[in-house]
């Protein structure tokens, strides 16, 4: 039997089954043990240093014996000190990105995703370096600044040397005053070789959801295909790192297992990359089974509620507290809006989930990936944002600053990412309300920077910050950064 060890590098022991239902049955028999949650609770808080916070995380266990406890008012504690712990971090700040589909080719055979090989009658379609152009100059003439990748996994179609020339099309690019200035990649596990490539082609995170933790039930939701190999799979981002990826994104697809045992496995994942890599996940992303071309999200009997689903939440924020969280346009506005209140640092705006869905008028649905929830224009998701007192943020300036990996989450846990991303936010969101807003969008949005700029603690910070936006709304000069 494999032994639970968070330092090891082989998928069984960094996450080991055996430590999982040891945890969840430690979690039920703790979940109403009142003096061990406050414990947990207590540890959990941000506590304000000299410069910034400090936040000590929690443990799996730990973490799990507050998602079993059912109370009421533990849970609003939960979400309070969830949202203390964003604030502390991120601000009010919420990043903004957009996927792109390159390819729906894949030779998986993954019983939840409409790209599974037995699939055919959806259009299989993969972008030409035209194509891609194309899908980049409408996501720039909608205002995005940064893209995530995603590609069915098929040696044949959609070879590294296919998305790496993307990732070269995409950068080369520039529209007007629009420039994608990060992509980040979702593609199948790879090798270290390839990883290597990524990095030296300027990917910013390498992301990589690995659906189940659940072995067992991993090879059924898996059975054909590369992807069924559970270890090559969970030992990819070891490899990514391996290779020179220092920000990589985690995400499990919630509604295919018990999401008790999923909970443990991604934090202990999460562990794992801090107890050998010395940081932990750069994003953690928050998927629902969604319906899509044949796929029926009931046959999954594991799915979960909204409720729950913002509890998972604001539980991986208190576990994981320096880690960016994702959440795409698969969830309606009002779940959007609660859990962007629960530790959400990043939304997808205006999102098309089909191979070159942007440069068509209408939204195409036979290739989507899966049904959009939230189908609002990136204008109408910004100022929905503004209006709910978030700043979005376009901003890439650590990516390209060199502030990745262990760089950026010093900066995080010090405080001092406070007095680059703030004014960033404010000068990249000045950039698309000149360049892309609508009317009402524009005069929410410098309302809400004119009052954003006060906030900023340091003077002289302050002012280049006012100064760069008024050489903005004056000029073509884009691209300022601290």
């Amino acid at each position: 039997m494999a032994i639970y060890d968070p330092k090891s590098l082989k998928a069984e022991e960094f996450i080991n089954d055996e430590e999982i239902r040891e945890t969840l049955r430690y979690a039920e028999a703790h979940k109403n043990d009142a003096a061990l949650i406050e414990e947990i609770l207590q540890k959990a808080r941000p506590i304000k240093k000299e410069r910034g916070y400090e936040c000590r995380g929690l443990t799996h266990r730990e973490a799990s014996v507050l998602l079993a406890n059912d109370d009421p008012a533990v849970t609003e504690k939960i979400y309070q000190i969830a949202e203390e712990i964003k604030l502390a971090f991120y601000g009010n700040r919420i990043v903004i990105f957009a996927p792109l589909y390159l390819s729906n080719y894949c030779v998986n055979g993954c019983v939840y995703c409409p790209y599974h090989l037995k699939n055919k009658h959806i259009p299989r379609k993969k972008l030409t370096q035209e194509e891609v152009k194309a899908e980049v100059i409408a996501l720039q003439d909608m205002g995005h600044k940064r893209l995530a990748i995603e590609a069915g996994e098929d040696p044949v179609n959609n070879p590294i040397e296919y998305i790496l020339d993307c990732i070269k099309t995409i950068y080369s690019v520039h529209h007007k005053n629009g420039d994608i200035r990060r992509v980040n990649v979702n593609i199948a596990a790879t090798t270290v070789e390839n990883y290597r490539r990524l990095k030296e082609a300027g990917i910013g995170t390498y992301i990589l959801f690995q659906e189940t933790y659940h072995k067992e039930s991993y090879l059924k939701l898996h059975p054909t295909g590369p992807k069924h190999d559970y270890d090559y799979h969970t030992e990819a981002m070891d490899r990514a790192m391996e290779g020179g990826i220092d920000d990589v994104g985690l995400g499990v697809l919630f509604g295919l297992e018990l999401y008790k045992y999923e909970f443990a496995g991604l934090i202990m994942h999460a562990e794992h990359l801090e107890a050998v890599h010395g940081v932990g996940p750069h994003t953690i992303s928050v998927p629902r089974v969604k319906r899509a071309d044949d796929i029926d999200p009931t046959a999954f009997d594991n799915g979960i509620d909204d409720e729950t689903f913002a509890k998972i939440t604001a539980c991986i924020r208190l576990a994981v507290p320096y880690t960016g969280m994702i959440i795409s346009t698969r969830e309606s506005e009002a779940v959007r809006s609660k859990l962007l209140r629960l530790g959400i640092s990043q939304v997808s705006g205006g999102s098309r989930t089909s191979v070159g869905g942007y440069t068509e008028e209408e939204r195409p649905h036979d290739t989507e990936q899966f049904d959009v929830s939230d189908q609002r224009s990136l204008d109408e998701v910004v100022r929905w944002l503004m209006e709910n007192g978030h700043i979005p943020s376009f901003c890439t300036a650590c990516y390209r600053e060199g502030r990745t990996g262990d760089r950026f989450m010093s900066l995080c846990k010090s405080g001092q990412i406070l007095n680059c991303c703030h004014p960033n936010a404010l000068m990249t969101l000045s950039e698309y309300l000149e360049d892309y807003a609508s009317p009402k969008t524009k005069e929410v949005g410098y309302k809400m920077v004119e009052e954003e700029l006060k906030r900023i603690p340091k003077e002289k910070v302050r002012e280049i910050a006012a100064q760069n936006i008024a050489d903005i709304k004056n000029s073509n000069r884009r691209d300022f950064r601290f």
